[in-house]
């Protein structure tokens, strides 16, 4: 397997270098690397499951880039050494032709992360219908400050995850297939502007939120699936 991926041009450069920094602020943790067919997936983890008794729905972001003709790839590697190497790129890309493809050399492997063995369906989704983007803001907004109030500083990890679990896995009201956690990942991974047309579609247990800028995946928990 190739040790790089190519990116089209710099702007597809500027924009992976945006979602990363983004999907870091939200979790210090690893991305997964689909590629092939001229279609680089990036998928990042806002919120999945730790252990077998922990509740909370997987919720991931997604953002695809153009990719020049390469062979298929798919791996895991840590978000800040991506990030890195991809700052580090940025500034060597000013002073170039900012139409050439570019080269991203990926970091070592992650070979312990569990919510990246679970793949979403790539097809067979049908539409729910639209949701008001003002919904979805307003859900985001109000789990924020509501785990912002509900975690005083210096609280540990687990009492952190259990409160967010609590939080981003209630419904948004009205749409009991959606939890709040879609709708964080979306606004703090850019998805989500004023005035964005929010599409919601369906798949097996998996819903997708889908805008202009990107998509978010949950696959519901086990009990919520008879509805």
């Amino acid at each position: 397997m190739s040790r790089t991926f190519t990116l089209v041009d710099s702007l597809a450069l500027g924009d992976l270098h945006v979602f990363l920094g983004r999907a870091l602020r939200v979790e210090d943790g690893s991305v997964r690397l689909i590629g092939g067919s001229g279609v680089l997936a990036v998928y990042v983890s806002v919120l999945h499951p730790v252990g077998l008794l922990d509740e909370s729905p997987t919720v991931l972001g997604l953002r695809t880039f153009a990719l020049a003709d390469q062979e298929p790839f798919d791996v895991v590697v840590p978000v800040r050494s991506l990030l890195m190497r991809v700052e580090a790129l940025l500034e060597s890309a000013a002073a170039e032709d900012p139409t050439q493809g570019i080269s991203v050399r990926l970091p070592m492997e992650v070979n312990t992360v569990t919510w990246a063995a679970i793949s979403p369906p790539r097809g067979g989704w049908h539409s729910l219908g639209p949701i008001d983007w003002q919904i979805v803001d307003a859900a985001a907004r109000a789990g924020i400050d509501e785990v912002a109030a509900a975690i005083p500083t210096g609280t540990g990890e687990q009492i952190v995850h259990r409160v967010r679990t609590e939080i981003w896995g209630r419904p948004i009201d009205g749409f009991d297939f959606v939890p709040a956690g879609a709708a964080f990942a979306a606004l703090s991974l850019g998805f989500l502007h004023e005035g964005d047309a929010v599409t919601m579609h369906e798949s097996g247990p998996w819903t997708r939120l889908t805008t202009k800028r990107g998509h978010v995946l949950v696959k519901r928990r086990s009990w919520t699936l008879a509805r």
